[in-house]
């Protein structure tokens, strides 16, 4: 018992907004009657964070470094008007207009990387710029008006389904084998990364924990498939996140191009002075914020079947706030792409019970912000707490 009070009050920057989350689910299942978790509203869920879990993998990386990016609702708006441009007004093949629209994306992040690490602007007003430069280009471009509507493969990109109409029991069966595929894939993972562990003596939970954590993680892998299995089966953006928070996690934790980006925002001048090049990592880290905000800029076209100048307002809070909630620091080196993930989806479930339960929008931002406050303050507790061990 005392060591796993111990692992808590170690870990518990880690595991603590898991359980926040698991506290406000079944807060606002029991407050909304039961409607929180019905198959069609999980769906909803997904389908309306999307572009928020996204936007977070890449602002993470950012906001590791030390720094935000402002721009990425602005660059959201602009991908959407220039792929409505290339793919409605000129009719390209969609694979052709994806292509440009991700590659300009890209070229977005360039641009704002390029003044961020080469000429040392600091990030805030670079990326303050660009959210007025690109905001202003989607109205020229749009010229105030809305473009719609899109090919039917974009708009499935955000709202289309796994097609297969095989069913077990009444659900669907890719979405239920989905599940136990899954399931099964983190079970061994798991049990190999504790083997691997224990072979390089290295610490590892408790065994009963291990255990529970194994169970818990595979009760929520099925019942969230099961849920989808019930309505319309697994959505494509939840294939296109998964793959996303996948690489993004290999990224941070298994390469070097990670730890660089992690060495960078811990020290910044001690990381230069072991060699990493810091200036490179600090400018693909913002063009990958771009590449990040077209895809997201797409599932925002797709979803809303048109291109709106108003597109991605106020996107860039959403994604900071899921970042900070999700446990990353405000002085940057601290954070992880699952702990984003875990924020963006306390921000959506609030968002979504909130709605459900009819509290005005005033009150929602209002409540979110009070959230947002703690989960700094919370960061900046434990901070200070390990710091004074």
């Amino acid at each position: 018992m005392g060591s796993v009070t111990s692992f808590f009050k170690s870990n518990v920057r880690q595991y603590g907004m898991v359980i926040a989350l698991l506290f406000i689910m079944v807060f606002f299942q029991i407050l909304t009657g039961g409607i929180l978790f019905k198959p069609m509203n999980v769906t909803n869920l997904v389908l309306q964070n999307s572009y928020v879990l996204i936007l977070g993998v890449g602002m993470l990386l950012c906001i590791v470094t030390g720094n935000v990016d402002l721009s990425v609702g602005s660059v959201v708006a602009f991908v959407g008007a220039v792929s409505a441009v290339l793919m409605i007004d000129m009719g390209l093949p969609v694979p052709l207009g994806v292509t440009i629209t991700l590659l300009i994306g890209l070229a977005v992040g360039s641009f704002h990387g390029f003044f961020i690490a080469f000429l040392r602007i600091p990030p805030f007003i670079v990326t303050l710029a660009g959210m007025l430069i690109f905001r202003g280009l989607t109205m020229v471009i749009l010229k105030g008006q809305t473009k719609a509507p899109f090919d039917k493969s974009i708009q499935n990109i955000a709202a289309g389904y796994l097609p297969g109409d095989w069913q077990i029991g009444g659900l669907n069966a890719i979405a239920v084998l989905i599940g136990i595929l899954l399931s099964i894939a983190f079970v061994i993972s798991q049990l190999y990364n504790r083997a691997k562990k224990k072979r390089y003596d290295f610490e590892v939970l408790p065994l009963g924990l291990e255990l529970l954590k194994i169970i818990l993680v595979v009760v929520a892998i099925n019942a969230l498939t099961i849920n989808l299995a019930a309505y319309n089966g697994i959505p494509i953006i939840l294939i296109v996140l998964f793959v996303l928070i996948s690489l993004y996690t290999f990224i941070t934790k298994k390469t070097v191009a990670g730890r660089h980006i992690y060495a960078l925002g811990g020290n910044e001048k001690a990381a230069r002075l072991s060699g990493v090049k810091t200036q490179r990592v600090m400018f693909w880290v913002y063009a990958n914020m771009g590449l990040l905000s077209a895809i997201a800029g797409l599932v925002v076209a797709g979803r809303l079947n048109a291109a709106t100048p108003k597109a991605g307002t106020g996107f860039e809070l959403d994604a900071i706030a899921a970042c900070f909630i999700g446990g990353a620091s405000a002085s940057g080196g601290i954070g992880t792409v699952v702990g984003t993930i875990v924020g963006g989806l306390v921000m959506g479930v609030l968002n979504n019970g909130m709605s459900i339960m009819g509290v005005s929008v005033d009150w929602q931002q209002t409540i979110k912000g009070l959230v947002l406050l703690a989960a700094v303050c919370f960061d900046v507790y434990t901070k200070s707490r390990s710091s004074s061990r």
